[in-house]
Parts: C-alpha cells; structure tokens; sequence
C-alpha cells in the first residue's frame, strides 16, 4: 500500500528559524520576524482543515514549549510508521531536533493506533550519522524500495541499518541543486506515489545514476513526471500522495508549489489523483520545508480495527 488516509501533524508552539539547519538547507531564510510563530500556527491550522475538509484524517498533537523545538513542525523526519505495526525513529543532524521524540507524540499514537514494535535507529546520533526518515528516503512502499540522495544528513551505514531492519531495498545517488551544492533531503527534488514518481532528474549529475534511477522508476511501473530546479526551488518536489476515508488517491502540495507547476504538468497529475494545496510561506521560508515536510503518514492499523 502506498497511501494511507491517516496523517500525523504537530502544531507548533515555538516554531522559528533554526541556524543548526540552515547550514545544509539552503531553503532557510531567517524573516526574523517577531510574528513567525503566531503565521506559522495559522498557516498550520489551515492545511489541517484543508486535509480534514478533503476527508483525510489528520492526528494533531500540540507541541510543548519544552524542551525548544523549533522545527517540530516537521515530524517526518524524526518518525515514521508502517503496516506490519512497526515504528522506526531515526538520526537527526541537529541537538534541538532530536527534542522532538516527546512522550506526548508516543501517547497520541498508541491511544489511537496499533504498536507492535519500536526500531530506535537514532543511536547513530553517537557517532554523527545521521539518517532523517522520509525526508533522507523516499519510500516506495509497495515496492520495498527506499530512494535516498547522499548528503550530510544522509549516511550510507544508516541506510543499511534501515534495510536490514524494514526489509527495502536501497536505491543510492548524489543530487546537487542549480548551484552545485549537494541537496540536503531526497524529498526535496522526489516524490514517488501509486502510479508515478515526481523528480528533479537535472538534479543528478551522474549519467550511470540517473539512468539507473529511471530505469528503477519504469520497472516499477511508474510514469516518470520531470521538473526543473526552478520548480524545485518553489517545493514542487514536496508533494504527497495520500488518500482519503472513501480510498479516493489525493495530491497534496503547498501553494507555491501548485503555481510553480505547468498546465501540462497539472493536468498530468490530474489524471492520476485529485490535487490540493495551501498557503504555507512562512513555514517554508523560515522552516525550508513544505507540504510533505509537514505529514508523517500512519500506516499502523486502528486500535479497534
């Protein structure tokens, strides 16, 4: 199964512009504006209510205000789940995100869903390798297959960690933005859903790696869905397929992203899944993540199932 109707979202109560990140993501701009926090709550609010208006079913779970979390916003990156009942959290680059494995997290999932097994791989914290859930992987999860870009936040150990402890197979390449340097999280410039993968294939360099990548996709069975650095630099990488409670497959973006994209490009995806989008600039500029960045998707069965 690759889309699950059942998101995880934390609300933010300190989100702010995070210097430990901004080193590697160059999406960061710091607005240093006394209102961030309160824009990014409403920003927050509304994508909620956009999901739950769309028939998707969102677990929201205030944050606390300690320890500081700033990015907390961004759970996917910490967590993720999946359908044999499975939990893996992961190895995150910087101090202040590795806060974010609070105890009120755990607890909105356990009273609502099925744990049958905690896989802590954020022991390689120890030795500064770091591994960033499904923004270091984007999973195509029918297949078992993990695509991964390499990057500080993205080590090879981790990821052989990760394949021996869920089974996926590894799908390693290097991927550089405009500007040559190398892009911080896979989910930047990839997305992968039920029938198509949604790439930024300018952005790896390598000849041998990017045919392998494609071939991959194809063999799959997936239409590939080209776009361009620019398209990249506005997050239309950071999409999401989910579904909704009727099983209807949904497109799930930003704004910014949503305009980047062509008539072409629109209609494409169209064709394959409904999409929707909302406004969230001041999570993508002062955060430098998006949509996607936003939803870890729960696939563990319902408690009364």
């Amino acid at each position: 199964m690759q889309t699950t109707s059942h998101i995880l979202m934390i609300r933010p109560v300190n989100f702010a512009f995070n210097s430990e990140t901004a080193e590697s993501n160059v999406f960061q701009v710091n607005q240093e504006d006394a209102f961030v926090q309160q824009r990014a709550r409403q920003e927050f609010d509304s994508f909620v209510k956009i999901l739950s208006a769309n028939g998707i079913d969102v677990t929201v779970v205030e944050d606390s205000p300690q320890p500081y979390t700033p990015d907390s916003i961004f759970p996917n990156n910490w967590i993720s789940f999946h359908d044999d009942g499975t939990i893996i959290l992961y190895p995150m680059f910087a101090s202040k995100r590795r806060m974010e494995r609070k105890k009120a997290v755990f607890t909105a999932i356990a009273a609502k869903f099925n744990i049958k097994k905690i896989t802590d791989l954020s022991k390689f914290e120890n030795e500064n390798i770091f591994l960033e859930g499904t923004g270091s992987m984007v999973l195509d999860r029918e297949n078992k297959i993990a695509y991964a870009c390499l990057s500080n936040r993205t080590h090879p150990t981790a990821l052989e960690a990760f394949s021996k402890e869920s089974g996926y197979s590894i799908v390693v390449f290097n991927s550089f933005d405009a500007h040559g340097m190398a892009i911080y999280h896979t989910n930047v410039m990839m997305c992968v859903a039920d029938k198509y993968v949604v790439i930024c294939n300018e952005s790896i360099k390598n000849k041998e790696e990017k045919k392998l990548i494609e071939q991959k996709i194809l063999l799959t069975g997936k239409e590939i869905i080209a776009i361009t650095f620019e398209q990249l630099n506005h997050f239309a990488g950071n999409m999401l397929q989910v579904e909704n409670k009727h099983g209807e497959k949904i497109l799930v973006m930003s704004t910014q992203a949503y305009e980047s994209l062509s008539g072409e490009q629109i209609a494409t995806l169209s064709a394959y899944n409904r999409i929707i989008h909302s406004p969230i600039p001041t999570i993508e500029t002062n955060g430098g993540g998006s949509a996607r960045c936003m939803m870890a998707e729960i696939f563990l069965s319902l408690n009364n199932a």
